[in-house]
């Protein structure tokens, strides 16, 4: 088979539709398998010593939970994935047709990359790995990626916007710089998930919105020069709705599994894949913007300027059965001059609440609550329960993730770029 050029992107015919309403129909036999699946396997992942406690919950030593349940959505996922790949490319398959070969490498290299973040998510949640190998395996997994969107695009020019053209010019070539940049989207979207964690239902509800997000914008530009790539991304949002649903059921508070590090990963990078190869990951970091506002939050703790618990989880005050903000607790002399600054300068902007007391060796110390947007809803509302805190969490995404977004896509970007 010979590859010539492809038909013009911005032409959505009849096969496009088809594959369309096949994905969605493979997707829903996908859910309710999962859906299936979950009360199946709990047990077996119980035997095999995945479970923890739900420490939010009055009886939390009483009832193990499942862990890990997110490699079963992952799993059936790829499954239907795989199902995709004939169907996709089914009118590319007679001996005397095209095959889109440069397509076909970036369907395989973006399951490839979310196989890889699919088995270290396990890896993960077996043998609890360290936050700096953390770091480093999405890295790894988006290197496929990177080589195929290397060979197939090698475009790293990006347009500025209008304000600073007179002085920078109307583009850049940015080289290697544009790729360390989209590896660093990879290991973002992977670990701004999983970092945002916490409470019943945050994960896999959190990762939903955003799915829900990137679909209704690639609906949008369907109609657009870039059509083609958006179908691509539709092939994978509509299957990963589909199969996380079921998980969200089962994970909404009060919780009968947990999600574990699979799920977050495996949603990052499968987020992290559609930006790349869809060309739109900054309007995808735009639908994070609670998680970069968790994640600029939390790096006086990840960075060590302030003392980092390994749990950052609400606080239950079990008569009345309701979240408090978690706290941590060091010396005064302890904390150098950024970390004080940081300290001050979040409780100024009332993200968190600390104060100073003597502890009964005269030394001055420091309680203050973790740096989470999970603590610091409570220290705005006060106490509330977990579901409640839960669902004023998913509108926080909703509103500052994907509303916001659609308003500075479709709206405040004419003001800086041409229509």
């Amino acid at each position: 088979m010979k590859q010539i050029e492809d038909r013009p992107i911005s032409v959505i015919d009849h096969f496009d539709r088809f594959t369309i309403v096949f994905d969605i129909s493979i997707s829903i036999i996908g859910g309710l398998i999962v859906h299936q699946l979950i009360p199946m396997l709990k047990e077996k992942f119980i035997k095999a010593q995945l479970w923890g406690y739900d420490l939010n919950k009055r009886n939390s030593r009483e009832v193990k939970v499942a862990e890990s349940q997110g490699v079963i959505a992952a799993g059936i996922f790829l499954v239907l994935m795989f199902i995709m790949i004939a169907v996709v490319f089914a009118e590319h398959l007679h001996p005397e047709g095209v095959f889109p070969n440069h397509k076909f490498v970036e369907y395989l290299a973006a399951l490839l990359s979310i196989c890889c973040m699919v088995l270290l998510g396990f890896a993960d949640d077996v043998l609890d790995l360290r936050w700096s190998v953390k770091l480093l395996l999405p890295l790894f997994a988006s290197l496929p990626l990177l080589l195929v969107y290397f060979a197939n695009y090698h475009s790293t020019t990006i347009i500025l916007p209008k304000p600073v053209r007179p002085y920078l010019g109307q583009q850049w070539n940015l080289g290697i710089l544009y790729y360390v940049y989209m590896s660093m989207v990879a290991v973002f979207c992977t670990n701004a998930i999983n970092i945002l964690a916490g409470v019943n239902g945050l994960e896999v509800g959190q990762s939903i919105v955003i799915a829900c997000s990137i679909l209704v914008f690639n609906l949008i530009e369907l109609q657009g020069a870039n059509s083609e790539e958006h179908l691509f991304s539709l092939y994978f949002m509509i299957p990963f709705i589909a199969c996380t649903i079921p998980v969200l059921i089962r994970n909404w508070c009060p919780a009968e599994i947990f999600v574990g590090d699979t799920l977050c990963y495996f949603a990052g990078m499968t987020f992290a894949v559609v930006g790349i190869i869809g060309h739109f990951s900054k309007t995808m970091l735009l639908f994070f913007i609670p998680q970069i506002i968790n994640f600029l939050l939390s790096v006086p703790q990840l960075f060590k300027f302030i003392p980092c618990p390994r749990h950052r989880l609400p606080r239950l005050d079990p008569d009345v059965n309701k979240l408090n903000p978690s706290i941590v607790e060091f010396k005064k002399k302890d904390l150098k001059l950024l970390g004080w600054l940081m300290l001050r300068f979040f409780s100024i902007t009332k993200f968190i609440r600390y104060r100073e007391f003597t502890n009964n060796d005269n030394e001055i110390m420091i309680s203050t609550t973790n740096f989470t947007i999970i603590n610091t809803v409570l220290c705005w509302c006060g106490p509330l329960h977990e579901e409640t805190l839960s669902r004023i969490l998913m509108l926080i995404q909703i509103v500052f993730g994907s509303l916001l977004t659609f308003f500075i896509r479709y709206y405040l970007v004419t003001f800086f770029y041409d229509s």
